[in-house]
């Protein structure tokens, strides 16, 4: 049985049906086949219902929200202008200021396709009327994007505590450092890039003249608001003093006073549109979330997570080589599933493994997500290079070439963060 729901998912993916099509068909396969089986269809629903009713996971429209209401009321423009003032002068300063920018955001959305769409809508134009070439633009706009969802608070954190029971605050604070890691490696590329292909100095000159206009007192007055955006949500986790979810609450109500009264940008009539916004990007992901919830039960009642087991730990000898493994195989679905289903799919099923090669669920939930990641910027469906490509007018396989040079800084950081697990641990035993 479990090799016919398997084969048949994986026909339905490669036909080109929906995943949560195919995820929620496949679920109900066994119980139709047998109706002996215990995941009968009300089985299936229950668990559909019981799994996306859970508070933990409320965290995720919440950040939806928070994000779509931080993208219209000006709160990336001003951390953009920030950080352009403060390296923009620089060799690939601009560029620079794009991924601090992503990193920020990323800190506020939770979201790799929502911090691509805010930080490129704003940025791309940006990059172009300074001379950068926009195939390039667009590629390092949907791999800054991509840390949206390893900076914390980070939605696939969310999810994949929910599915393992592991500490949502825990991966937080251990997403932390990769964070930053690759944000930094990312920056070291774009400027060896800059330094190899060379600027336009007078156009960067031009642009960086019009800030220095308003003086570092006059962008920092602009920019506090939004600086302080990412210190009140997570320093609010890291310190104890709100669970992920009501530091969720908290950047709604930060995110709203912040546009309305603050910026003044957002007017007080539009706030409902926002909420219509976060409802249809949040539905289609609970629909996919809850076929997802119960497909992992389903597999577990055929027993994948012990077969797969046995098989790995007769295969290997190591918690290395299975790592190894582990990382092709997610790169490769990463390519073609988004983050939120390979998450809720995969870390039940891998979950005793974990415990047979002593891998701390923590370290192997950063290197999961960090993985997935990746795939939002390789081709070919990578989702950030689909946000990316309309914004610099460019083809997604155009993009998706310029892409793979990103694509291989994070895999130098993927093998880092894998093999060092304390780059992702440490910070927890410090707090």
């Amino acid at each position: 049985m479990l090799s016919i729901v398997l084969i048949l998912f994986v026909v339905l993916l490669v036909i080109g049906f929906p995943i949560a099509m195919a995820i929620g068909f496949t679920t109900f396969l066994p119980g139709m086949i047998n109706p002996a089986f215990p995941a009968n269809a009300l089985y299936v629903l229950r668990s559909m219902i019981g799994g996306v009713d859970s508070t933990p996971i409320l965290a995720i429209p919440l950040f939806m929200l928070s994000g779509i209401i931080m993208s219209r009321g000006g709160i990336s423009e001003r951390l953009f202008n920030v950080f352009a003032f403060l390296v923009g002068k620089r060799t690939a300063g601009i560029p620079m200021a794009v991924v601090i920018t992503a990193v920020f955001y990323g800190a506020i959305s939770g979201s790799g396709p929502a911090t691509t769409a805010a930080v490129g809508a704003m940025t791309i134009p940006i990059l172009v009327s300074l001379g950068y070439d926009k195939v390039f633009s667009a590629a390092l706009v949907a791999a800054a994007g991509g840390i949206g969802i390893i900076i914390p608070p980070s939605i696939p954190f969310i999810m994949y505590g929910m599915m393992t029971g592991t500490s949502v605050g825990a991966l937080f604070t251990a997403g932390f450092i990769p964070g930053i890691m690759i944000a930094a490696m990312l920056m070291t590329y774009v400027y060896i890039y800059c330094k190899v292909k060379g600027e336009d100095k007078e156009k960067i000159a031009a642009n960086y003249e019009k800030l220095k206009a308003k003086g570092f007192l006059g962008v920092m007055k602009e920019g506090f608001w939004a600086l302080l955006t990412p210190v009140i949500i997570l320093g609010g986790i890291y310190a104890g003093v709100v669970t992920p979810t009501e530091a969720a609450v908290l950047s709604v109500f930060y995110a709203l006073l912040v546009s309305v009264f603050a910026y003044k940008i957002i007017k007080v009539r539009e706030i409902p549109s926002f909420l219509d916004g976060a409802v249809q990007a949040y539905a289609p992901i609970a629909l996919l979330l809850g076929f997802a919830i119960a497909f992992s039960r389903v597999l577990t009642l055929l027993r994948a997570p012990q077969i797969l087991a046995e098989y790995f730990t007769t295969s290997f000898s190591s918690g290395i080589m299975f790592l190894m493994l582990f990382n092709v195989i997610v790169l490769i679905i990463g390519m073609f599933m988004d983050a939120g289903p390979a998450v809720a799919i995969l870390s039940p099923m891998l979950m005793a493994i974990l415990t047979q090669f002593g891998i701390d669920p923590v370290h192997f939930g950063i290197v999961m997500v960090f993985n997935l990641a990746i795939g939002f910027i390789s081709p070919p469906f990578g989702l950030n290079l689909f946000v990316a490509s309309p914004m610099a007018e460019v083809s997604v396989s155009v993009l998706g070439k310029k892409a793979l040079a990103f694509c291989g800084v994070y895999i130098i950081a993927l093998a880092l963060i894998t093999y060092i697990p304390q780059i992702s641990l440490i910070l927890g035993t410090l707090i």
